[in-house]
């Protein structure tokens, strides 16, 4: 589960992490009372006034703006509030930006100048260890940086059984080419970031950039935090965050449904009992001339009110051209899946693209003779190749 920077800071700043504080606003006029509040907390003359969405690149788009008065941070709020941000990780659909965050300046001067950094912790799947990766290069994509200057990226792994250990947090500091006192605050930056890190069940936090002051302090002046969905029982408050607004309809939908539903851009819709075997379907309608537009999973115990939400969902996608349901009969049988398609397609009417019907497992023939006796516009198939077959049939019927 993604959430703002704001929060990200808050469950930060509650594990003893630096932050950039700030205050979030939800019109020009909070935000004029937020820098007010700010200069008054942290001395900050000047503020940054930075839109809060679920995508980086906020800057590129319009959405981070430097305010040196009240009268700009009226200004600066008003164009940023309400307007679609477009950035590198929107889509050219953008975001609506409903609520800004006005952070206090650190970008001060002082006896020494200031530097950017990158830092992050996340798993590495592929060993099964949670990583610290890192980079001299702050406030860039990190991407970018991956690609023209790998040998500026750094990565310490973690053992799971000891934990981030104290030489470990000081070898990320010396590779950043900290000194003095900004050293041992990156040590402490460092060590409790990973402990927010693993407290929270999450899946990754990103801060780019950390940012060491002129007056050698360590801030986290961006926070990307991704919470892990399956941990969240353990944490409510932080299952609280969630935004909804910000999450594709269908999926949020699709959720409210206990349904697991990916929204993608093909025409060809899928529903389907199992993660892996919706994979395959997903290869076998590109095999067969098609582009899926959806992982659909609906679990081991699909019935009729399951499968007319995920009829209810996939429609919802003018894209869509045919519909391809893939089921596996076995902790389910296939002819009670068969009767929640004739039943879901009877309840809710027109169904205005065909239907390719695939059942396979117990009771597989059943089913089979339930759809072709229904009399309604669906296709039943038992083999894989005979269902991709009928989506080529039923996509060259509509070109």
């Amino acid at each position: 589960m993604n959430i703002h920077e704001y929060q990200g800071k808050q469950i930060l700043k509650s594990f003893g992490v630096n932050v950039q504080e700030g205050i979030v606003a939800d019109t020009p006029e909070q935000a004029v009372e937020a820098a007010k509040q700010l200069k008054i907390d942290y001395n900050s003359d000047w503020v940054v006034i930075k839109a809060q969405i679920h995508a980086g690149g906020r800057g590129k788009g319009g959405g981070v703006k430097l305010a040196k008065n009240l009268e700009e941070v009226k200004q600066r709020a008003t164009d940023i509030i309400g307007m679609q941000l477009v950035t590198p990780q929107t889509g050219p659909e953008g975001k609506l930006v409903s609520k800004i965050l006005v952070a206090q300046d650190v970008y001060y001067p002082g006896a020494s100048e200031t530097k950017e950094f990158y830092i992050s912790v996340l798993l590495d799947r592929a060993k099964g260890r949670n990583i610290i990766m890192y980079s001299t290069e702050g406030g860039m994509d990190i991407e970018e940086v991956a690609e023209h200057t790998p040998h500026l990226i750094f990565k310490e792994e973690i053992d799971p059984k000891v934990g981030l250990q104290g030489f470990q947090a000081r070898k990320v500091a010396f590779n950043l080419g900290v000194s003095g006192n900004a050293f041992k605050e990156m040590v402490k930056f460092v060590t409790a970031l990973y402990k927010a890190y693993e407290a929270t069940d999450s899946s990754m936090f990103e801060i780019n950039p950390v940012l060491k002051t002129s007056d050698d302090k360590v801030i986290a002046v961006d926070a990307k935090v991704n919470l892990d969905e399956n941990a969240l029982f353990r944490h409510p408050d932080y299952a609280a965050m969630r935004d909804v607004t910000e999450e594709d309809p269908m999926e949020v939908e699709a959720s409210a449904s206990n349904l697991n539903f990916v929204n993608l851009d093909g025409n060809v819709g899928c529903m389907v009992n199992g993660a892996g075997l919706a994979m395959a379907t997903m290869d076998i309608i590109k095999l067969a001339g098609g582009e899926p537009a959806n992982f659909l999973d609906v679990g081991g115990t699909a019935n009729a009110q399951t499968v007319k939400a995920a009829f209810n969902i996939i429609l919802k996608d003018p894209n869509v051209k045919a519909i391809l349901i893939n089921i596996f009969g076995g902790i389910v049988r296939c002819d009670r899946v068969a009767q929640g398609v004739i039943d879901a397609y009877k309840e809710i009417g027109n169904i205005p693209v065909p239907i390719i019907c695939r059942l396979q497992g117990t009771n597989a023939e059943e089913a089979k003779k339930l759809i072709d006796e229904s009399g309604l516009q669906v296709y039943s198939a038992i083999a894989l190749k005979e269902a991709a077959d009928l989506v080529t049939k039923v996509l060259a019927e509509q070109a």
